[in-house]
């Protein structure tokens, strides 16, 4: 899944510069794959619109948080601990219920106009798959299955995101021309078993046509393995217990058909160079900065650039997350749900009993944390400042005038700094960040065998595959590398969810892990759901993301930062010899001069005041908009959901 800049929107561009195609093609573009006999007879032109289509389906990916290709919506981790703030679908105060409430992703109708939509999307695809072969029987045969291949992947990757959104949805595997009397075309929605086979279908298909890895130059376009491990997580999804009411049943054939998907895809990835990448924390930081070039952990990743020429796509984590001091947009915090989250250094929970503090949160903790969060005195180097030491504090007067530490006013103590490149330059406010965004990682996938293993009862199988995830971090074996005996497989569930939020922090997980298992609450009302109790987990339902000022304790003389010449000898570099020594003198200047201060209006508020999330069951799967219904009588609105009419949806998507 990766977008090159050289590769795609390079030749997309070059094509649409070049006046011996231009208007042709985007004549033949508007109508909808009905090209003449020589389109396909050229290998420049189906490059093209290759090309095109990775630009439709990922030029909206700039955040490693956005997820649903083409929309890359990074509204989701605002739904989890992972980051604060009521969001519309969590906001105690409001309820969607109606059609005119439900989730446009789905697309409008189809015209014959461009639009990039799922439909549209699927359409181009499955253009080239009628004609390739019969219009471009000239192209070399290798040539065109590779070209196949990656179609078959776009089409199973985008009715996958169709499905983890609305459930079942309409099948379309053939170019048909938009009718209102033709009833052929009167498609209803399948059911999700039948989705989920034909997703497979395509990453099989996928898989038989496409090569293992590809030249240096084509780096970034869809690979064998990546079309199986895709397979291996459509099968994940379908087994949880969202879809499947049979879930907890040790020799269900959808676990069982999930992990060897798994495995094979495993296998398959070995095979082709493929693996967690280094054996340190510092090497775990540095995958997320390979750039542009062949990565053994990269299964799937967004080649992007630098510089702000229109040919160019850019990264805007990087802005986001940095602070106000760097000239970023002033942090993403990280609340403290979060910060307390994070297992301590040898693995272990992170309770009293284990010597955890919360207010020296810094203390002991996981290799991981330290490269997923910054801090006040932790060391964030930028191009034009590779020592740069950030503070993030407030400090009162006698008169109770508020100043913050180098004007960076963050809502908690810890902020967010994964996937920050520390060569990243502010010359432009890191606007123009190259930064690639990796989407499916090879360690995602090794978490997905594990928690198939967990929910097929083999725990030892679990925890050698936590082991490795977390050994490569450099936790050690003891203890089952800190993870304790695990005396059920509901504990070796909750055990593989747990790792998949610490391994996997903000890279756009999180909601479809909460969603596929239905965390928010254990309300029966629509799916006889119980899983947070029976994995013993709290329900997010009624919880609160937390945030806090870290509050100098002393008096200042007025605006004048009061700590500013002391705290010049403290920097915390993970990197550095004596990393625990920079902790210890760390953890003794917050205790001599900190402490925790609520905010003035919580980081979960509405209208200033405290709120609590509140996910309403029916909205794991969106209900479709009034538009789509109307234009589409012969589609049942999702259960749960008012149709058009106002009538209750009649779609079940759990079997």
């Amino acid at each position: 899944m990766k977008t090159t800049i050289n590769v795609y929107i390079g030749l997309l561009l070059l094509m649409l510069s070049s006046s011996a195609c231009t208007d042709d093609f985007l004549e033949e573009k508007r109508n909808f794959g009905e090209y003449d006999d020589t389109f396909y007879q050229s290998q420049e032109r189906v490059d093209f619109y290759i090309n095109n289509i990775y630009y439709d389906f990922f030029q909206s990916l700039s955040s490693p948080t956005a997820t649903l290709v083409g929309l890359y919506e990074t509204e989701y981790s605002g739904l989890t601990e992972e980051i604060g703030g009521i969001r519309t679908l969590i906001d105690p105060t409001q309820t969607l219920i109606t059609s005119d409430d439900g989730f446009g992703y789905y697309g409008t109708k189809l015209e014959n106009k461009l639009k990039n939509e799922p439909y549209h999307r699927i359409r181009d695809c499955n253009a080239l798959l009628e004609d390739i072969d019969v219009k471009g029987a000239n192209l070399d045969e290798d040539y065109r299955d590779r070209a196949k291949g990656q179609m078959y992947y776009f089409r199973a990757l985008q009715y996958f995101d169709l499905m983890r959104s609305y459930g079942g949805v309409p099948i379309v595997t053939t170019v048909e021309n938009a009718s209102v009397t033709d009833e052929s075309l009167q498609i209803p929605r399948a059911s999700v078993t039948e989705l989920v086979a034909q997703i497979v279908s395509d990453f099989d298909m996928a898989a038989t046509l496409l090569p293992g890895t590809w030249e240096p130059g084509q780096y970034g376009r869809f690979t064998k393995g990546a079309a199986l491990a895709q397979k291996a997580k459509v099968l994940l999804t379908y087994a949880s217990p969202l879809y499947n009411a049979d879930w907890d049943n040790n020799a269900n054939e959808r676990w069982q058909a999930a992990l060897q998907a798994g495995l094979d895809a495993e296998s398959q990835l070995a095979s082709d160079g493929y693996g967690l990448y280094g054996n340190t924390a510092k090497d775990w930081e540095d995958l997320f900065l390979i750039d542009n070039t062949f990565s053994t952990e990269a299964i799937t990743v967004h080649l992007l650039g630098n510089g702000n020429a229109s040919n160019i796509l850019n990264n805007s984590w990087e802005r986001t997350i940095r602070l106000s001091s760097q000239d970023g947009n002033g942090g993403q915090a990280a609340p403290k749900e979060m910060i307390d989250l994070f297992p301590m250094a040898d693995g272990s929970r992170p309770t009293a009993e284990n010597g955890y503090d919360d207010f020296l949160f810094f203390v002991d903790r996981d290799p991981r944390f330290y490269r997923t969060f910054a801090f006040s005195g932790r060391k964030w180097a930028y191009d034009e400042d590779p020592d740069d030491t950030v503070w993030a504090y407030r400090y009162t007067d006698s008169e109770d005038n508020e100043f913050f530490s180098d004007n960076n006013q963050v809502s908690s103590p810890a902020f967010v700094r994964k996937m920050s490149n520390p060569l990243a330059s502010n010359a432009s406010s890191f606007e123009y960040s190259g930064t690639d965004i990796f989407e499916y990682r090879y360690a995602e996938l090794l978490l997905n065998i594990a928690e198939c293993y967990a929910a097929t009862g083999d725990i030892s199988n679990t925890i050698s595959y936590l082991g490795r995830i977390r050994e490569r971090v450099g936790i050690n074996s003891s203890n089952n590398y800190g993870i304790g005996n695990l005396a059920s497989k509901y504990e070796a569930l909750e055990a593989c969810l747990y790792e998949r939020r610490i391994e996997l922090a903000y890279e756009g997980k999180r909601f479809w892990d909460v969603q596929r298992w239905m965390l928010y609450d254990d309300d029966g009302s629509i799916n006889s759901n119980n899983t947070c109790a029976m994995l013993g987990l709290e329900p997010l339902n009624g919880t609160q993301r937390t945030g806090n000022f870290l509050q100098y304790t002393g008096v200042s003389t007025g605006s004048e930062d009061p700590l500013a010449a002391e705290r010049a000898v403290l920097s915390v570099d993970p990197d550095a010899a004596d990393f625990q020594a920079q902790i210890q003198a760390l953890a003794a200047f917050y205790t001599a001069n900190f402490e925790f201060a609520e905010l003035p209006i919580p980081l979960d508020n509405v209208n200033g005041e405290q709120a609590q999330i509140d996910f309403k069951p029916y909205y794991y799967i969106m209900g479709l908009k009034t538009d789509v219904l109307t234009q589409n009588p012969y589609l049942r609105q999702t259960v749960g959901w008012q149709d058009a009419s106002g009538a209750p949806g009649t779609y079940i998507y759990q079997e």
